[in-house]
């Protein structure tokens, strides 16, 4: 298996789960291959010859990583005749009170919705074949995501923030994102888009109550509020529809059940 983002969040957990399936894994830090450069990318991985290749990597509003990088990766994987699964995000709707689908049209509305969803179009241009994961906001256990150390932040003052009650989201831990990648990349009888996440919509808000009492902080210091009054433009109630992926054993935990484990190392 052949993985860019490595040594991100989601490519962390990668690394237990791909060790778990018996995955040989190849892990290219960007300083050894940028997947921006097209013939670079193709050079590379061609050269390695990977069963599967799952794309992990993006650069926050960087466009020609985002989109350009995910259509290079696609291409250099059917030159190379490899197995593609390319992460993507529940960004790409803009919210409704109806749970998201795999067939439910997108219609981004942020800069990075927008820029998730040509990348989307971009590796099914290029690899038909690939699935495309769909998930939502990521969280650990072993070690904390940004949003968890957003709340350990803001509840010690260190960085002023508000989490919204109306804003929804269906939170998975990484781990179980991780173990359905690497299940998914030696199936591939699934194609297209397949949705990925959490079992339960959970409101900002709640999820930063619930990881200051996982991380022993007093909830009470958060500062609530409602991203309508806010003036920004962000989508809301983004809930997807997960049961078609639950079907076929690719479960994520609900919050309650992942976070009875303690954290480690909080830094």
């Amino acid at each position: 298996m052949l993985m860019t983002g490595g040594s991100g969040f989601l490519g962390q957990h990668l690394g237990i789960a791909s060790e778990a399936d018996d995955w040989q894994l190849v892990a290219p830090p960007s300083t050894m291959i940028d997947i921006r450069n097209r013939e670079r990318v193709l050079e590379e991985f061609c050269s390695w010859r990977p069963t599967a290749i799952v794309h992990l990597a993006y650069r926050k509003g960087d466009r020609t990583a985002i989109v350009e990088g995910s259509r290079n990766v696609a291409e250099a994987a059917s030159a190379c005749g490899a197995r593609l699964v390319h992460v993507s995000s529940d960004a790409i709707f803009p919210g409704r009170p109806e749970p998201y689908r795999e067939y439910d049209a997108p219609f981004p509305i942020t800069d990075y919705g927008v820029m998730k969803l040509e990348a989307e179009r971009a590796v099914l241009a290029e690899c038909p074949g690939a699935v495309i994961v769909r998930t939502s906001l990521l969280y650990g256990t072993r070690r904390p995501a940004k949003i968890q150390l957003d709340v350990d932040r803001a509840i010690l003052g260190h960085q002023p923030m508000t989490f919204f009650t109306d804003e929804y989201r269906c939170p998975a831990h990484a781990a179980d994102v991780a173990r359905a990648v690497s299940w998914l990349a030696s199936r591939p009888e699934f194609r297209g888009p397949l949705n990925v996440a959490g079992p339960e919509a959970v409101s900002r808000a709640q999820m930063a109550v619930n990881f200051a009492i996982w991380m022993g902080l007093d909830p009470n210091r958060l500062k609530t509020g409602s991203s309508a009054l806010s003036g920004s433009v962000r989508p809301t109630n983004v809930v997807l529809d997960s049961s078609l992926a639950a079907s076929h054993g690719m479960v994520c935990r609900s919050m309650a059940e992942a976070l009875r484990r303690q954290p480690v190392g909080m830094t």
